[in-house]
C-alpha cells in the first residue's frame, strides 16, 4: 500500500498552513503592538515601512521570549498574550519611572528588584498609581492569558522526536545570550544600526524605544571597565602642584579642640524661589539666614527626583559618579571592602564616625556599604529615641533633630555624625498629618489639580526640613564643643508635571537643575561666601573647614572645583559645552577618581607633614577590627 503525502491530504495542508500562519500573523502584531505600546516616535507602527528594523529590533526580546513559551506550552495566543503581558508591566514601571524621575529605565534599575525584600517595598510601593485602569489593564491581560491557557487547542502534538527540545533549547540559548549581553549582540543593538545617544537614555528610548535603549545601554556600558591613564593623573596634578600645597600647607584656624562635624543630607531639599511664581516666597527663612553667616551656593548633583545614593556617594566619598557609568546604584554594585573618602580621613584624625537614618538599613545596602566607607556605627529606624514620630508616610525630620542630639556627646574624641532625612521623600499623593496646614500653602496658578496638590504636599514637608534646619543650628550653637553644620538637599523632587508646567528662573530645564548646599558654625557668625559646587566637592570643603588639610586628593577637588563643578548633572540632562581646556581636565581627573578609588592615587600625590602623625587607616586597626559589626547596623540607642 502506497502511503499518501502528509501536502496531499486536505486536512493536513490546513494544520500545517495554521502551523505555520498563526505564529506569524502573532509575530506581526507582536511587533507593531510592542511600537504601539511603546508610544516612542521611532518605533510607531507607522515606521514599519521607513525603519521596521527599528519595530523589529525593538520587539526582539518579548518576541524571543513568546517563541520559547510557545515551543514549551503549544500554545501560541497563550504564549505571545503572555510575552506581550510581562512587556505592558515593564512599560508600565517605566511611565512611573518617567512620571517621577523625569528618565526611562535604564539596565541598572533592575537591581532593585532585589531591595523589595529589605524594605524597598513599603518605599516603591507609594509611587503605584492609584486610579484603576492600569489594573484593570493588567486584570484583562491576566483573564486572557487564563482564557487561552485553559481553551487554546495545541498547536503541535507533545511529542516531536526531539524537535521541541532542539527547538527550545536553541531558543532558550538565543534569548540568554542576549540578556547576558554576549559581545555579538553589539553589532546589531548601536548606534551605527539603530538610534543611540550615550548621554541620553530619554533621547535614545524615544527613537529607538524602550527595550532597544535597554539592550544599547546594557551591551555598550554594562560590562564597560574603564582604565585609567597614569601619565594623564600625574600631569593634572603636576599642573595644579603649587595651588594643592598652598592648600595643604594652610594652618587651621586656632580654635582648640577639634570641631564635631554634623552633616545633613536632607531629602529632595531645594529652595523653591527658583521656580517661576515662586520666585518672591521666602518658602526657607532659616536656610537664607544662616546664609548670611556661612557659606552656601548651588548644588550640582548626579540624579533628579530619586537616586538618593548617588548624591550620598559623591559626599562621602568626593568622588564624581561622572567617571564611572557602570556605578547607576553604587552601594548595590560595588564589592570593594575598603572604599577611601572622608569619612576614614576623619577617622584617621580620631572621629568617632556615624550614621543615621530613619529607614530600614538594608535598604540601598547601607549596612553594608557604610562598613566599608569606614563608619563606627549606623543608628538606623529601630534605633531612634521617637522611632515612631512619622508625617505622611515617613519619619518626621523632628525626631531625626532629635536623633542627632542624643548622639552627640560633650566629652570624648570629636564626632562625625552623617543624617539621612526622609520625611519630604515622594511620591507626594499622601496626605501629610497637617492636611490645613498643607492647603494653607499658596503655589501658583496654572497647575493641574493633581500638580498642585504634589507641590502642596512636598512644600509642607519641605518647610519642616527648612524648621528643623533653624533648630539644629540653634541647638548646636548651645553646645559646649564647637561643631559644624553642612546641609545639603540630595536632589530635586520628583514634581514633573509642576516643574514643566512653572518652568525655573534661570530657563534651565528640571534635570539641570542645581539644588543647595550650606556650611556654617553655629556659634560663629562668619562674613557670607557664596560657591556653586558639586556634590563630590563638599568633604573637600568641609575638611578645610574642619581644620584638616593633609588629604591631598581633598585639596585637589577645591583646586579644580572653579573648573569642574557644573559639569556634574542628573542623568539624561542636555549636554553641556565644554571648552578645550575644561575637557581635558575633566579627562584627566576622571583618571584621578579610578586611580583613587582602586587604592592606587596617594602615592602620586604630595603628602603633607601631617600624614606622619596620622597613620593610614588600615595601619590604626579599625578595618581589622570590625568597628562595625552586623549587630550596630540595627541601630541600637545608645
Amino acid at each position: 500500500m502506497t502511503k499518501t503525502p502528509a501536502t496531499s491530504n486536505p486536512a493536513a495542508r490546513a494544520s500545517l498552513a495554521r502551523r505555520v500562519a498563526l505564529p506569524l500573523a502573532l509575530t506581526a502584531a507582536f511587533v507593531l503592538l510592542t511600537g504601539w505600546l511603546d508610544g516612542g516616535e521611532g518605533v510607531a507602527p507607522l515606521q514599519l515601512f521607513q525603519q521596521p528594523l527599528y519595530l523589529l529590533a525593538n520587539a526582539l526580546p518579548g518576541l524571543l521570549l513568546a517563541l520559547l513559551l510557545m515551543v514549551l506550552s503549544r500554545r501560541p495566543v497563550l504564549s505571545f498574550s503572555l510575552a506581550f503581558l510581562l512587556q505592558g508591566v515593564l512599560y508600565g514601571v517605566n511611565a512611573l519611572k518617567v512620571r517621577q524621575l523625569g528618565t526611562p529605565l535604564m539596565p541598572a534599575d533592575f537591581r532593585m528588584l532585589g531591595q523589595l525584600r529589605k524594605g524597598g517595598l513599603h518605599l516603591l510601593g507609594g509611587y503605584l498609581p492609584a486610579t484603576p485602569w492600569p489594573y484593570l489593564a493588567l486584570a484583562a491581560g491576566i483573564a486572557v492569558v487564563v482564557l487561552a491557557w485553559r481553551r487554546e487547542t495545541p498547536l503541535f502534538p507533545r511529542r516531536t522526536r526531539g524537535k521541541r527540545l532542539l527547538a527550545g533549547a536553541s531558543m532558550a540559548l538565543v534569548l540568554g545570550s542576549l540578556l547576558v549581553g554576549m559581545p555579538a549582540w553589539g553589532r546589531f543593538y548601536d548606534g551605527q544600526t539603530l538610534w543611540m545617544e550615550p548621554w541620553s537614555a530619554s533621547s535614545t528610548a524615544q527613537h529607538s524605544g524602550l527595550v532597544s535603549s535597554l539592550m544599547m545601554f546594557h551591551l555598550h556600558f554594562g560590562q564597560q571597565r574603564k582604565q585609567a591613564d597614569p601619565n594623564a593623573a600625574m600631569q593634572l596634578i603636576g599642573q595644579a602642584d603649587p595651588a594643592l600645597r598652598e592648600r595643604m600647607r594652610a594652618a587651621p584656624e586656632d580654635t582648640g579642640a577639634m570641631p564635631d562635624i554634623v552633616v545633613v543630607q536632607s531629602e529632595s531639599f531645594f529652595d523653591p524661589a527658583i521656580l517661576k511664581g515662586l520666585e518672591h516666597h521666602d518658602l526657607t527663612p532659616n536656610l537664607h539666614r544662616l546664609a548670611q553667616h556661612g557659606y552656601s551656593g548651588a548644588l550640582h548633583v548626579p540624579t533628579f527626583g530619586g537616586g538618593t545614593i548617588r548624591t550620598e556617594f559623591e559626599v562621602l566619598t568626593g568622588l564624581s559618579l561622572r567617571y564611572f557609568d557602570d556605578l547607576q546604584f553604587p552601594y548595590l554594585q560595588l564589592n570593594n571592602k575598603v572604599v577611601p573618602g572622608m569619612v576614614r580621613t576623619l577617622r584617621s584624625h580620631g572621629y568617632r564616625t556615624m550614621a543615621i537614618h530613619g529607614n530600614n538599613p538594608a535598604f540601598w545596602n547601607r549596612s553594608t556599604a557604610f562598613r566599608a566607607i569606614g563608619f563606627d556605627r549606623f543608628v538606623s529606624q529601630g534605633g531612634f529615641v521617637n522611632a515612631k514620630d512619622l508625617d505622611g508616610q515617613y519619619m518626621a525630620d523632628r525626631a531625626m533633630t532629635d536623633e542627632i542630639m542624643a548622639q552627640l556627646k560633650d566629652a570624648g574624641p570629636p564626632q562625625f555624625l552623617f543624617a539621612i532625612s526622609i520625611e519630604a521623600h515622594g511620591p507626594y499623593d499622601v496626605a501629610p498629618a497637617d492636611a490645613a496646614k498643607r492647603d494653607a500653602i499658596p503655589v501658583p496658578d496654572g497647575l493641574a489639580d493633581e500638580d498642585k496638590t504634589e507641590l502642596r504636599n512636598y512644600l509642607y514637608h519641605m518647610q519642616h526640613a527648612d524648621e528643623e534646619l533653624g533648630r539644629l543650628a540653634s541647638l548646636l550653637a548651645q553646645r559646649e564643643r564647637p561643631t559644624l553644620l553642612l546641609f545639603y538637599g540630595d536632589h530635586l523632587p520628583g514634581l514633573s508635571g509642576a516643574f514643566e508646567t512653572l518652568g525655573f528662573v534661570d530657563g534651565k530645564d528640571m534635570l539641570s537643575e542645581p539644588g543647595t548646599w550650606l556650611l556654617v558654625d553655629p556659634r560663629n557668625q562668619a562674613q557670607p561666601q557664596r560657591e556653586d559646587l558639586a556634590s563630590w566637592m563638599l568633604p573637600g570643603k568641609l575638611l578645610e573647614q574642619a581644620g584638616i588639610h593633609d588629604d591631598a586628593y581633598f585639596a585637589l577637588t577645591q583646586v579644580l572645583a572653579p573648573q569642574l563643578a557644573a559639569l556634574t548633572r542628573a542623568p539624561g540632562a542636555p549636554p553641556q559645552a565644554e571648552d578645550g581646556s575644561e575637557q581635558r581636565t575633566d579627562t584627566a581627573m576622571e583618571s584621578v577618581a579610578l586611580l583613587r578609588l582602586k587604592g592606587k592615587l596617594d602615592r602620586m600625590l604630595p603628602r603633607a607633614d601631617a600624614l606622619a602623625e596620622h597613620p593610614p587607616l588600615e595601619q590604626a586597626g579599625f578595618v581589622q577590627q570590625g568597628a562595625l559589626p552586623a549587630a550596630s547596623t540595627e541601630g541600637a540607642h545608645q
